[in-house]
């Protein structure tokens, strides 16, 4: 099954990213990790 879901920076908050996975528990551990080019400058992210 696939997710679609929205990620909003915690030191940035009025920055949102948003993104589709089949992995949800997988792919936020990720962009907080810096995995993901378009994410790492607003880590941490938590779902919306």
């Amino acid at each position: 099954m696939w997710y679609v879901y929205i990620l909003r920076s915690i030191e940035f908050p009025d920055q949102e990213y948003s993104g589709a996975t089949e992995d949800l528990k997988r792919r936020v551990p990720e962009h907080n990790a810096g995995r993901s080019a378009h994410t790492t400058k607003f880590k941490p992210w938590k779902l919306v």
